[in-house]
């Protein structure tokens, strides 16, 4: 897919997502295992959208995931919080073994796929000359939503981000869970104060209207009582 220099993601002060220049819109559910344990992400229906399309962003929409205009009625406060700075200034390194992993917890929405059914990935990387546990990291890193995690092949290298297409996807979780916007491929986004974040390949956007990190989902979601998706995969 071409890259669209038009494309962005601008948030309305108190008010939702406009998305700009044919983003495509689809649903993604993760896969979990008889364990619970996060696999892997399955891909659903693509939402048919027009070239510039607004997505809720106060949880309240009775049109999700598009806006309904319902936050003006219900005075929703959007006041963002999420850092601007770059990823590099927040993140904590952790080395293993043919391999660094990178990890901002103010992007963590929960998804879980750092956390095995046996340890966390910050346990595993003492194993990592085993290349089992280090193909088993990089693989549990590259299926992180948020991009919280990341890894390069030692300290201080390129950063190998997996190979992901613009586009929006309305994540759902297990049982149904609704849960956050999935923004892949370098969309920018621009706050409505206008700060831009920083262009990343993942970042997820929050669509309850509860995050304390806005416009990022923190994975409030899973708390909120009266966030929900009529519409599921």
């Amino acid at each position: 897919m071409s890259r669209d220099e038009r494309r962005r993601i601008v948030v309305l002060e108190n008010g939702p997502y406009v998305v700009i220049g044919r983003i495509p819109l689809r649903r993604k559910r993760k896969v979990v295992s008889e364990h619970n344990d996060s696999l892997t992400w399955e891909t659903g229906e693509t939402i048919p959208t027009a070239d510039t399309y607004a997505l809720c962003r106060c949880g309240h929409s009775k049109s999700k995931p598009f806006c309904d205009g319902t936050h003006a009625v219900i005075g929703f406060d959007g006041t963002e919080s999420a850092d601007v700075r770059p990823y590099e200034e927040l993140q904590h390194v952790h080395d293993g073994i043919g391999i660094s992993a990178q990890r901002v917890g103010e992007l963590c929405i929960h998804a879980a796929f750092c956390i095995g059914r046996a340890r966390p990935i910050a346990e595993m990387l003492a194993d990592t000359a085993d290349s089992d546990v280090r193909s088993n990291i990089m693989g549990r890193i590259d299926h992180c939503p948020s991009g919280s995690y990341s890894y390069a092949l030692h300290r201080g290298g390129d950063t190998i981000e997996p190979d992901l297409p613009q586009a929006i996807s309305v994540l759902e979780e297990e049982a149904g869970l609704a849960s956050a916007l999935w923004v892949t491929g370098d969309i920018p986004v621009v706050r409505a104060d206008g700060q831009p974040l920083e262009t990343r390949n993942r970042i997820t956007l929050c669509r309850c209207g509860h995050s304390s990190n806005k416009p990022l989902c923190d994975g409030t979601h899973r708390k909120a009582e009266d966030f929900h998706d009529d519409k599921t995969f």
